[in-house]
């Protein structure tokens, strides 16, 4: 791992290709102001329709204690070893914030899929904007967001959806870069009509 901060790009690309996942932050909180200022880069993010399909729930400060308690009461049953989930509790307590996602659930399969997406690609704004500003982030999607005591600890409706339990912070250390498959490997091209093609 290096130790080097995130810097500030001119380029889309660079942030995108130098973006890291962060798992240790130092303490220090976040600035004021400075998450509604990502956020409101992030909530352009293409919606169709423009339903904006998301709210969130942030927690800092005195904050962290409550939302590592409500998700200590669903990671102590989880781990037998009661040592591990005290150490999974002191973690999201020493995090300087943690943002959820949620969004409404849909029951037209379409639109459902449309928000997901829409909501997963505000997630990847808000990565960006934060790095950009230097500010390291991961996206979580731990069992206990799913737990309804969880869900109504913290404030989730019935009818939600929590897609993603962001942790934000000035990065401890950032993580080397791993490599990507080349996209030529992954990519099919068609630039003509295919032979043997039925059209009924």
């Amino acid at each position: 791992m290096t130790q080097t901060q995130p810097t500030q790009k001119n380029s889309v690309a660079d942030v995108i290709k130098e973006r890291r996942s962060i798992k240790l932050f130092k303490k220090d909180p976040l600035p004021q102001g400075l998450l509604e200022d990502l956020l409101n880069v992030a909530v352009w993010a293409p919606n169709h329709g423009v339903r904006e399909p998301w709210r969130f729930i942030a927690f800092q400060g005195e904050g962290t204690k409550f939302l590592a308690e409500a998700a200590f009461a669903f990671v102590k049953r989880a781990f037998s070893d009661p040592e591990v989930a005290a150490k999974r509790k002191e973690y999201i307590s020493n995090i300087p914030l943690t943002l959820m996602v949620v969004m409404p659930e849909d029951p037209r399969q379409r639109e459902w899929d449309e928000d997901f997406a829409a909501a997963s690609a505000l997630v990847q704004n808000f990565q960006l904007a934060a790095w950009e500003q230097g500010v390291g982030t991961i996206w979580k999607t731990d069992p206990y967001i799913n737990s309804p005591e969880f869900r109504n600890k913290i404030g989730v409706k019935p009818g939600e959806k929590i897609i993603a339990m962001i942790h934000a912070g000035y990065p401890e250390t950032v993580p080397d870069s791993r490599p990507r498959t080349d996209a030529s490997e992954l990519l099919k091209i068609v630039d003509s009509y295919p032979e043997n093609e039925v059209v009924e």
